[in-house]
């Protein structure tokens, strides 16, 4: 296989589809774990999620599961990040 074809328009969709199924999944556990007082999913990991691609599926968890959004780091950290990653797509395609 080239390399060429992994980064196919349709793997990247694929991948953008799964990091942000993935990280809206992490934002329901983490707030079900803390309902129940259990062990959390580190706040590092949540935006580790973001940085690889997940930052709308972080930020639609955050509203749906009411989970994160009064902390700063989170409510201002998730939309930055997004700016960021646009900004980035924007430098790269032009």
């Amino acid at each position: 296989m080239k390399m060429e074809n992994i980064f196919s328009i349709k793997n990247i969709i694929i991948y953008l589809l799964a990091i942000n199924f993935i990280a809206f999944l992490s934002m329901l556990i983490d707030k079900k774990k803390a309902k129940y007082g259990r062990w959390r999913i580190p706040e590092n990991t949540l935006f580790l999620y973001a940085f690889l691609g997940g930052t709308i599926g972080s930020i639609i968890g955050m509203q749906v599961f009411r989970h994160k959004t009064k902390k700063n780091k989170f409510k201002y950290g998730m939309p930055a990040l997004l700016i960021l990653q646009i900004l980035a797509i924007v430098a790269f395609s032009i």
